[in-house]
């Protein structure tokens, strides 16, 4: 099957957290971090973000830096990679910020198939990236797909043109991607700080096979500014 490369983009604590402990959008990287994400921004075609993230934050990240901008002029690319919201029911509050920044927007539907209602069935882990209920799709989106599996989801945005997608999170959809084995790279940012509580970027209840749980390796190791630490793992 043909699919796009997808890299898993995170900022997490050292003990491996994406918020504090009371919730809320994870904000936690600081300048070096937000260097290396418009890095990673410039390589995409597309990123992927679960709706219950952007819910959260309001927004997405954009590339600022004039000669990444350069870069994607140069190569023939928008300024902005195409920005994917990923959800089970299509609700995505058209007041939010998002709406208005200036990128185009698609929508990336995921559907149980019929008859599949039991959350610990095998097939439904890659599906609970959104618990709201099913009602008619937002608008505002230029793009849609409509699809019951990742491997459905992911040959339609090849077909689509899009050959390097970035994974913004959150964690439901990096475990559903990770459950299936659908991730090719991860970009993690260590951030000094210690936040304890239950925001793993990996939640307690992922399911991993062997090949998501070992078989990384270590392409990358680069020093950020404020003491943060980038790291980049490839899949052997």
């Amino acid at each position: 099957m043909s699919r796009p490369e997808l890299r898993l983009v995170l900022a997490i604590s050292l003990d491996g957290r994406l918020a504090a402990a009371e919730g809320g959008a994870a904000q936690i990287g600081g300048a070096g971090d937000r260097q290396v994400l418009e890095e990673a921004l410039a390589w995409a075609d597309a990123v992927l973000l679960g709706a219950q993230t952007l819910r959260l934050h309001g927004s997405t990240c954009l590339i600022h830096r004039p000669e990444l901008l350069r870069q994607r002029s140069a190569a023939g690319l928008a300024p902005q990679p195409l920005a994917i919201v990923v959800s089970r029911s299509g609700v995505v509050p058209p007041e939010l910020p998002f709406f208005q920044q200036p990128l185009e927007r698609g929508l990336l539907l995921l559907e149980p198939p019929p008859g599949l209602h039991r959350l610990h069935q095998p097939l439904e882990r890659g599906l609970r990236l959104d618990p709201a209920p099913p009602r008619p799709a937002a608008s505002g989106f230029g793009r849609r797909w409509c699809c019951c599996v990742w491997s459905e989801a992911l040959a339609q945005l090849a077909a689509a043109g899009l050959e390097r997608l970035v994974v913004l999170g959150g964690a439901s959809l990096a475990a559903s991607l990770l459950a299936e084995n659908w991730l090719d790279e991860l970009q993690l940012t260590l951030c000094p700080r210690l936040l304890g509580g239950p925001h793993s970027w990996l939640g307690a209840d992922a399911r991993l096979d062997l090949a998501s749980q070992n078989g990384w390796r270590l392409v990358e190791q680069r020093p950020l500014l404020g003491e943060e630490l980038l790291v980049r793992y490839r899949r052997v």
